[in-house]
């Protein structure tokens, strides 16, 4: 594989400066030694090795070198072949193998470069064995044990650089899965939100809108009779807007309940039963049992929103005439009965309401259900793990 210029580190590129002066000192070295023994051929040693040092130049100004193995292997073997002239003249020359080794393995393929630096190793050894007139062992082992370390070395690197291209993929790849692992919690926290604002506003502004309706139809029934009623009817109309006007406000501020501000939920229940039976025509009877125990915000809420849009479903659709609400502390668990003898229903198809009541309680560990068939009135029941809290 070709590293270009630009991925090298500056650990890759201190090297690289490092092979080429390794290589010009090489060439250096057999030439002034030519020079100082006064060998006869010292003149054509010292232009052959500028002709090398030349030719080794011109690769490293050349792109197509660093990013083409064939303009490499053309470039290298242009190299190898003025390399071998020397040689041919001056043993010194021998040692220039060793920079060879790691340009051949790191220009070319796997196979290539270690047919090319056996045979830089074995034109090294033949030249050297003739200009000592023989083969002795240490003519061998030189530039052998050279190639040898050359080959671990590129190609230890090599297995390096792979792994850490594998880790740097594998790192981008877990970044992108938490970024769309974070997306997602994001996009549940949303709907999870949105899905929280819609049971808040059905239990409360749509179902005090709803009374106003109400309030104000009876107003608009009675008022050509009896101004007395109507003026009432008004009022109570008044007084719900009033009511789901601060509800509003709150949700704007903090969403918060204000019906379980300063207040217990048992008192709070009570309250709607007595607001219950102020407005409509139905009789609401709280009934408390058991030791109350602090409970936290979030229990204490569930547990009223579902009084609230049960007790608002008996008014709207029950037609019935009274309605028990049984608050209960017992076996480490806060219970809330709501029954009425209204109309009843099917209570094998739920609205969006019970729907809502239902997933209060199961957000929160509890149990939900409903009992009703038509003409037989109808039981909302929920069940919460006691989890005490301190009330602030």
């Amino acid at each position: 594989m070709v590293i270009t210029a630009s991925v090298l580190t500056p650990t890759s590129r201190l090297l690289t400066w490092c092979l080429h002066l390794l290589f010009f000192a090489l060439l250096g070295l057999a030439a002034v030694r030519a020079v100082a023994a006064g060998s006869p051929r010292a003149a054509v040693v010292v232009a052959t090795a500028l002709a090398c040092g030349v030719v080794y130049a011109a690769g490293p100004l050349m792109p197509r070198v660093r990013t083409s193995r064939r303009a490499a292997a053309w470039w290298l073997l242009a190299v190898g072949v003025v390399w071998v002239v020397l040689l041919a003249m001056t043993a010194d020359a021998v040692w220039v193998a060793f920079p060879l080794y790691f340009l051949q393995l790191h220009l070319l393929s796997r196979r290539q470069g270690l047919v090319a630096v056996i045979a830089t190793a074995l034109a090294a050894i033949t030249a050297f064995a003739a200009h000592q007139g023989a083969l002795v062992p240490a003519a061998a082992i030189g530039p052998a044990l050279g190639a040898a370390v050359a080959v671990a070395v590129v190609w230890g690197y090599q297995a390096l650089y792979r792994e850490s291209e594998r880790r740097r993929n594998l790192i981008k790849k877990l970044t992108a899965i938490r970024a769309d692992l974070a997306e997602a919690q994001h996009d549940a926290g949303v709907h999870a939100e949105r899905e929280r604002l819609a049971h808040e506003i059905h239990d409360t502004l749509a179902q005090g809108l709803s009374s106003i309706q109400l309030l104000l139809a009876a107003a608009e029934r009675t008022l050509p009779d009896t101004a007395g009623n109507a003026a009432r009817y008004v009022e109570q109309a008044r007084q719900a807007a009033a009511d789901n006007l601060a509800e509003a406000r709150r949700f704007v501020v903090a969403l918060s309940p204000p019906g379980l501000d300063d207040t217990t939920l048992a008192d709070a229940l009570k309250r709607l039963c007595a607001t219950i039976g102020v407005r409509h025509r139905i009789t609401a009877r709280f009934h408390l049992s058991g030791i109350p125990v602090p409970l936290p915000t979030t229990h204490e809420v569930a547990l009223l929103r579902i009084g609230q849009a049960a007790l608002a479903n008996t008014v709207r659709h029950a037609d019935a005439s009274t309605a028990e609400v049984a608050l209960s502390y017992l076996g480490g668990y806060v219970t809330l009965v709501i029954v009425d003898d209204g109309s009843g229903f099917d209570s094998g198809h739920s609205g969006f309401g019970l729907t809502a009541m239902r997933s209060r309680a199961e957000a929160l560990k509890g149990t939900f259900s409903v009992g009703s068939a038509p003409g037989h009135g109808t039981t909302v029941s929920v069940q919460l793990p006691v989890e005490t809290e301190e009330r602030p």
